[in-house]
Order: C-alpha cells, then sequence, then structure tokens
C-alpha cells in the first residue's frame, strides 16, 4: 500500500463534498449526547472531575457565569462544564500550543474534512498491522510531515490527532526546535476516527471562544462573573517524571511563580479561581515549594492516579493540589 503523501491531501474538491454529505446524514443518528476529549494527554483531568466538582464554589450552579480554561489540555474539564452547566453563558480555551489550538478550531469550523482525513489515516495505518516495519515506517513519515507544518490546518490538525492516538502512550513532547519527537506506540489496532465524538465536540465548541497566547490574556475576556481553571504543565517531582514539554518553551519555577502572580491580580479583582498541579511534597517533605506560594489561599490535596514514568513500580496514585481562592 503505498504511503499517504502531502500531494494526496489535496482531494478533489468533489470527494470532499460526498464525505461532507455522508457525515451530515450520518451525524444525525451517530452524534453522542455527550462531548469528551478527542486526545490521550499526560495530566488529564478526567480521573479528577469529581475532586474538582466538589471543589467548585457552592453557588455556581446558579449564576450565569463564563468559564476560563488558560491551559486548555485535552480540554477535561471544559467538556464537562459544558455538559453539566446549563447555566454556562460562554467559555473561553486559550493554550500557548499553536497546534492544539489549530486542532481545536478544525473540530470547531471543519470537522467533516477531518474525519474524512482521519478516516484514512485509520484504514491505511490498520492495514500495515501485519507489517511492524512498514507501519513503523507510516508513522516516522507522518512525524516528519506534521514536523515541517507545511500542510493546511486541516491536514495538520490530523497529522496532530493521528500521532497522539499512536504515538508512545499518547504523549504530547516537543524539543527546542519545537518537534515532536515522541516515538511510536504498541498499539494494535487503535481508534484514530472517532466520528462520533469529533462531531459531539464540534457541537460544544460552537460557544467557547478558542485563543493561542499567553494565558494572562484571557483576563480581557472576563466578567462579573467569571470563573477561571488553571491547569498548568506540572512541576516535576523528580529530574525523570518531566512529561510536560508541551512547547518549545519550560514552564520553570520562575513561570510558576509568574503564574501565581497572575492568580494574585484575579484574587484582587475579585474573580474566583481554582488551580491545579503536583504535589512536590510528597516526593520530598522539605519541598514547600507551593504550600509557600500559595499561603495565602486554600490549598487541597487529592489523589490521582499517575500511569506514565520509566520506572513501572512508580506508578500509582500520587497526591496533587487544587488550590482556590475562596
Amino acid at each position: 500500500m503505498p504511503f499517504f503523501n502531502s500531494k494526496l491531501y489535496n482531494f478533489p474538491h468533489k470527494f470532499l463534498i460526498v464525505k461532507k454529505e455522508i457525515a451530515e446524514t450520518k451525524s444525525q443518528m451517530t452524534q453522542l449526547k455527550f462531548a469528551k476529549p478527542f486526545l490521550k494527554w499526560a495530566g488529564g483531568k478526567t480521573q479528577l472531575i469529581n475532586d474538582i466538582k466538589n471543589t467548585l464554589p457552592q453557588d455556581l450552579e446558579v449564576k450565569n457565569f463564563t468559564y476560563i480554561e488558560p491551559f486548555v489540555g485535552s480540554g477535561a474539564i471544559l467538556f464537562w462544564m459544558v455538559n453539566n452547566f446549563p447555566s454556562l453563558k460562554k467559555a473561553i480555551i486559550n493554550d500557548i500550543n499553536k497546534d492544539l489550538i489549530n486542532t481545536y478550531k478544525v473540530i470547531a469550523n471543519d470537522p467533516h474534512n477531518l474525519i474524512a482525513l482521519l478516516t484514512i489515516f485509520q484504514t491505511e495505518f490498520h492495514a500495515l498491522e501485519e507489517n511492524p516495519a512498514e507501519k513503523k515506517e507510516y508513522y516516522y513519515k507522518k512525524r516528519t510531515c506534521y514536523n515541517h507544518r507545511k500542510e493546511k490546518e486541516v491536514v495538520q490538525a490530523a497529522l496532530f490527532i493521528f500521532l497522539n492516538k499512536t504515538c508512545f502512550n499518547g504523549l504530547y513532547r516537543v524539543n527546542r526546535k519545537n518537534e515532536f519527537n515522541v516515538p511510536i506506540g504498541s498499539y494494535k489496532k487503535p481508534k484514530i476516527c472517532d466520528e462520533k465524538n469529533i462531531l459531539a465536540v464540534h457541537k460544544v465548541l460552537q460557544k467557547v471562544e478558542i485563543l493561542s497566547g499567553d494565558y494572562r490574556e484571557t483576563l480581557q475576556y472576563a466578567d462579573e462573573n467569571s470563573f477561571f481553571y488553571f491547569d498548568p504543565p506540572y512541576k516535576p517531582l523528580n529530574s525523570t517524571s518531566n512529561f510536560n514539554t508541551y512547547t518549545k518553551e519550560e514552564f520553570g519555577n520562575e513561570e510558576q511563580i509568574r503564574l501565581r502572580d497572575f492568580c494574585r491580580n484575579l484574587d484582587q479583582k475579585r474573580y474566583r479561581w481554582m488551580l491545579s498541579n503536583s504535589d512536590v511534597k510528597e516526593a520530598d517533605l522539605k519541598d514547600s515549594f507551593f504550600d509557600e506560594l500559595y499561603a495565602d489561599y486554600f490549598i487541597k490535596r487529592v489523589q490521582a492516579k499517575r500511569s506514565i514514568n520509566a520506572n513501572p513500580h512508580k506508578r500509582g496514585k500520587l497526591n496533587e493540589l487544587l488550590i482556590t481562592n475562596y
């Protein structure tokens, strides 16, 4: 089977129209009632939803509020909020990872062509299951194409999702050249195209403002009934546990302090916020970095499962922090 190359990405217009009509017809039968994250994401918050739910302001449900998430990642909390709060007036999401945000925008504006591409990727990739060498070559050609970043937005989004579904542990990691460098995973026949969920996410994103830039820029979108949820790159528990290289810029201690200063500014403006991060004290009892940084606020420790670690014996439940100003 020939590899899917950049020349084939420019589908004839008639083909795309046919695929769109098929998708629109099927969507009436297949669209999910609730959207869920369309990516695998290290540090995704699906498992912490109950803890986050129990930590939200008690009067949030009765307010016509605006939800703002400056580090959206895979959007687990975004989709949960939209699905569970009919009083939500609007939502603002942001991420500095432009490739991630491009994928959100493509799902919001062009889901049918995205589904068409992902269907082809999935068919071709699954057909190589009995040929490991060709399967591996297919993956790395897609990775190279993605890193060139010369394709149309919908193609880049399809490559982003393809790599996420087929790479090792669904990690997203880039080097200083902003090149995605995660190796191929060991999945047999991963579900690369989840048409039902893409259409459900598309529906949700119609009432979401999608931004890409510094998280502080989200402040201009806040109104008097705004609630912020921060899920920044976590502070590593040790030198081998940093899986959060989502962009070529590092998010070190200075950035953690800068984020605290932004949260302090929000507090002074009377906006309520919640922030999650790693509990470094659990790894080192002498490390009070976050306890001191957020000493003026409320710190709650909750348990989360960590499934990614170079040492399998270190995988398991660890504490994470939920910090609030209320």
